[in-house]
């Protein structure tokens, strides 16, 4: 009995933790166009931001080449003004880039290289705690830092917890 309960519990655990995993949305910035100065100025990806639904937990991926471009998440007001005196987090430098969204809110990434902010590589999203759920109104301050860089955190955990529950499932078997 005690064994058929431990079953149940492991089952329920990652029948929930799939579900979390298949939340998860990564974005493409951009599209197809990546992460560029693009042609059409700041509008290009504004209109692209607009067609979607920001998560927690979701997933920025900025496709560029290394050492033509970076990405970083700064203030409104550095954002606004293409200054890079108020970033959060590194600098990313190394393309492709994931950034995983932590907080609900307002976010805003450039680029730092050259005038490639004036030219429009910067992204403004907002972001909403739950799917279907409004973002909060902006605020005055800076929005609190996203995780950077390679894997997210979230899906690591997802990882280790996974492969942990499936020792103890065949640890029941052998």
């Amino acid at each position: 009995m005690a064994r058929l309960m431990s079953m149940a519990v492991i089952g329920v655990v990652m029948a929930a933790m799939m579900h979390y995993s298949a939340a998860q949305t990564v974005h493409e910035v951009g599209d197809t166009t990546g992460w560029t100065v693009p042609t059409g100025g700041a509008a290009t990806y504004s209109s692209w931001a607009s067609g979607r639904q920001f998560v927690v937990g979701d997933i920025l991926a900025f496709n560029f080449v290394t050492n033509s471009h970076d990405v970083v998440e700064v203030s409104k007001e550095s954002f606004d003004a293409c200054d890079f005196s108020s970033i959060i987090g590194n600098i990313i430098t190394t393309g492709p880039a994931n950034i995983t969204i932590t907080t609900a809110g307002y976010h805003y990434y450039v680029c730092t290289i050259g005038r490639h902010c004036t030219g429009g590589q910067k992204l403004e999203i907002s972001a909403s705690a739950t799917p279907g759920a409004s973002p909060p109104s902006s605020s005055t301050g800076s929005p609190p830092p996203s995780s950077q860089g390679g894997d997210s955190s979230s899906s690591t955990l997802f990882a280790s917890v996974f492969v942990s529950l499936m020792s103890l499932v065949v640890s029941f078997f052998l």
